[in-house]
């Protein structure tokens, strides 16, 4: 047997196998002499090490009770887990994850005092342009650098050849004399060098990008009421949608050879497709935002079909067959040959024209209405629409019988913006307001997107983005028609009027459709300011702002 100091080095303390707390242990005399004495200590040895006073450390070996568990402030691994399964070979330790405190996301900037907030206005370019102010809200905050004229220097002639406008010359002081710099900003998208080096080239790229999608809209809108009269709106939206959704513009800008311009420093084939959608549509919208800024529609229309190479007639873009025929006769304008784009971009209306927007309106409106005239909603809902609305609204005429026309037009128009789908469109599918307020939607979203441009110049893309939304939720525009009391002259089914008696959520799709159809027609008869006098003096749109904060 090993003598008692082998024993004794070669035992573990009971803490440091099963890391539980040390405790002092005691044994009797008698049982710690035997003990002695069975593992070779004589008696002689014994009494010498009690009479000169040693010390024996005792040190046991031991297996906790599977009851046990500790004090309630003994860790968790040192309390005994039964079920835990053991480690294998090789396997590794599993890490517990520790939350990381969330970091508050400030998109603004805190304000500064009167003397910096003076020389930052004075010198952002923001401010130079005062007869333009949506123009000079879409300008970035600060001054460009060298950097930036480097890569315009290097790059700008190319994006210019490549949308046709390379030996273009812009007057001094017009609008157009800013298509270099916008045309800047709208290839630095969020991934470039510049605009994760520059803030301020990143938010004049977003706020581009922000009203470049409602443009985009709205423009394929307008072409597609124009170009397919007798095609329901369930199809242009299919078109339109084939045509401009995010999965088809990389395609559109290889077609334009602009993919360089993207990603100068990499190679377009070796970029995963999932990863250029979101720069991609950025651009693309960013684009548009700045040809409409600085030349208008009608190079819109142009730089689409020209440049990117839109085609409508593309199998790929077709939408899916729908059995409703329409056998109401069109305007001459509308019934002949389909129209090009060349002639809606470039169409001006005549001078005795009884309308803004003469084409768009009878794409709208049928000539078949006018079999609606002195009926019973005429006679008792039509004053009351007229007076809330505030029409007809003055236009200086020459001749007077223009005037009447266009006042009869314009109370069918009222007519048809508040006939329901379910009335008469299985008999006649133009008679209701789906192709007023798949027009009035789209323009609706620009000028809110310009008024929030102009008054917010320091937000950045996302949070305009989310003022937009919220303003223009569906439930909000069906109520600020329900305010005016006007939901009461809608025109229903009697099925439909039945459905919406039961259920309350169901009818607020149709007050915000009719909202939108009185906008398109406002549109198409008095032009965009009728639209700003609507939505911001009639119907308030900005007047449950706080709750939806």
């Amino acid at each position: 047997m090993a003598p008692a100091g082998a024993l004794q080095h070669s035992m573990i303390p009971l803490y440091s196998v099963f890391k539980c707390p040390r405790t002092p242990l005691s044994f009797s005399q008698n049982c710690l002499r035997g003990f002695l004495l069975r593992s070779g200590v004589d008696e002689a040895e014994l009494q010498i090490r009690k009479g000169r006073g040693a010390r024996l450390v005792t040190c046991a070996v031991g297996v906790p009770a599977k009851n046990w568990k500790g004090d309630p402030n003994t860790p968790q691994e040192w309390q005994w887990t039964p079920n835990r399964r053991p480690r294998q070979p090789g396997e590794k330790r599993k890490k517990i994850p520790f939350p990381k405190p969330k970091k508050e996301r400030v998109l603004l900037r805190p304000p500064l005092d009167d003397t910096r907030l003076a020389e930052k206005l004075l010198s952002s370019p923001q401010l130079t342009l005062t007869n333009f102010p949506l123009l000079s809200a879409c300008l970035p905050s600060a001054p460009l650098n060298q950097h930036d004229e480097a890569w315009m220097e290097e790059f700008l002639l190319e994006a210019k050849d490549a949308l046709g406008l390379a030996s273009f010359t812009p007057e001094e002081g017009s609008p157009a004399a800013q298509l270099d710099t916008l045309l800047y900003l709208a290839f630095q998208h969020p991934d470039s060098v510049r605009a994760r080096k520059a803030p301020y080239v990143r938010k004049a790229h977003s706020r581009l990008a922000f009203l470049g999608e409602y443009v985009l809209e709205l423009a394929m809108a307008e072409l597609v009421l124009q170009m397919f009269p007798r095609e329901l709106v369930g199809s242009l939206r299919e078109r339109v949608f084939g045509l401009t959704n995010k999965k088809v513009l990389p395609d559109w800008l290889k077609n334009a050879s602009m993919d360089r311009l993207i990603y100068p420093d990499g190679d377009w084939g070796e970029i995963k497709w999932s990863d250029k959608l979101k720069p991609c549509k950025s651009v693309f919208h960013a684009i548009v935002a700045a040809i409409y800024l600085t030349l208008g529609m009608p190079e819109v229309y142009r730089v689409l079909f020209e440049a990117f190479g839109f085609d409508v007639d593309a199998p790929q873009f077709q939408p899916r067959p729908r059995v409703c025929e329409d056998v109401d006769h069109l305007s001459p304008e509308l019934d002949g040959e389909r129209l090009s784009w060349q002639d809606i971009a470039y169409y001006q209306p005549p001078e005795e024209a009884l309308f803004a927007e003469p084409r768009l309106f009878r794409s709208c409106v049928p000539p078949g209405m006018h079999r609606f005239r002195q009926n019973l909603w005429e006679l008792e809902s039509l004053p009351v629409v007229e007076r809330t609305l505030g029409y007809p609204q003055p236009v200086r005429d020459d001749n007077p019988v223009l005037e009447s026309a266009r006042n009869i037009e314009l109370q069918l128009g009222l007519q048809l913006c508040f006939l329901h789908p379910s009335a008469h469109k299985a008999e006649h599918p133009r008679f209701c307001n789906e192709r007023l307020e798949y027009l009035g939607s789209k323009v609706q979203d620009v000028i809110m997107a310009e008024k929030i441009l102009m008054k917010h110049l320091d937000a950045p893309g996302a949070w305009i983005e989310e003022r937009h939304r919220r303003l223009l939720l569906n439930r909000l525009c069906g109520l600020y028609l329900r305010n005016l009391k006007l939901h009461h002259h809608i025109v229903y089914s009697d099925e439909r009027r039945e459905l919406y008696v039961k259920s309350r959520k169901l009818r607020n799709f149709s007050t915000t459709g009719v909202s939108q159809a009185i906008h398109g027609l406002a549109y198409t008869v008095y032009g965009r300011p009728d639209v700003r006098r609507i939505m911001f003096r009639v119907m308030n749109f900005e007047q449950l702002e706080s709750p939806i904060e």
